[in-house]
């Protein structure tokens, strides 16, 4: 019963990340307004507005128009409740499992508007940072995963300056933009999370698997040096990372 209670949480929260997703770039609210179909703009009504149910029974169409609804709809349910029952499994309960979810949401949502539009919201990099920073004077979170108000701090600082360094540079060597603000908030944002300790691994690792995505193409010659790439969603694969292998890290590192 747990477990069905958890899954329902999931989806119906990633059903509101997918609103998030489709409206916030596009400066809409989130809050009111009808879902409405992408294509034809015809309002969704509930019943086919049920998370996972719906697009799997109407095959991924519009009731009324019958054209194709983005199969990233059901990802990012799918998504979402996954991360609610990991959390509930792993952790159970608490505060920092409350957190965890938010930051999961949080997550999801940047992962794919970076990914389809090139660009982090600022709400969402700010409630980012509120919250990173307002839990770490909670004492009875999992210190070994959340710094203190102090660190906190520190992470948010060197997190935001790191990447607003290499911005700066890149921009001094080649005059053009190489990345955007929205990362270095981002990077913020996780430092406020997860301490000072936490960014070298974050943007070492982000900056990797970057290199990983994007070399076949620059290889094939079918992307250039220069052409665009999302990297907050680089860097949300390198924390989730870091969060999963953390004990480790701070073992090697004998912090």
């Amino acid at each position: 019963m747990d477990y069905i209670v958890i899954i329902l949480l999931g989806a119906i929260w990633g059903s509101f990340a997918n609103v998030c997703i489709h409206r916030l770039p596009r400066n809409q609210n989130v809050i009111t307004g009808r879902s409405k179909c992408p294509k034809c703009k015809k309002k969704i009504l509930w019943h086919d507005n049920i998370p996972l149910l719906s697009f799997i029974y109407l095959q991924g169409r519009c009731r009324k128009c019958k054209k194709k609804i983005s199969f990233q709809y059901f990802i990012v349910e799918l998504i979402s409740i996954i991360s609610f029952v990991s959390l509930y499994y792993y952790i159970g309960v608490n505060l920092n499992t409350l957190y965890l979810i938010i930051l999961s949401l949080i997550f999801i949502i940047i992962f794919f508007i970076d990914l389809n539009h090139y660009i982090i919201p600022d709400i969402l990099n700010f409630s980012l940072m509120i919250i990173g920073f307002f839990k770490s004077f909670d004492p009875n979170l999992n210190t070994n995963l959340f710094p203190n108000y102090i660190n906190s701090i520190i992470g948010g600082i060197l997190g935001y300056a790191v990447i607003w360094s290499i911005i700066y540079f890149y921009k001094q060597i080649r005059k053009k933009e190489g990345m955007g603000l929205g990362d270095a908030k981002l990077m913020g944002g996780i430092g406020f999370w997860f301490g000072w300790v936490s960014i070298p691994f974050i943007i070492f690792i982000a900056s990797v698997i970057a290199l990983i995505f994007v070399a076949p193409s620059i290889i094939k010659k079918t992307r250039k040096m220069s052409s665009q790439i999302p990297f907050g969603p680089f860097i949300i694969i390198a924390t989730l990372i870091y969060v999963h292998f953390i004990e480790q890290i701070k073992l090697l590192l004998s912090i």
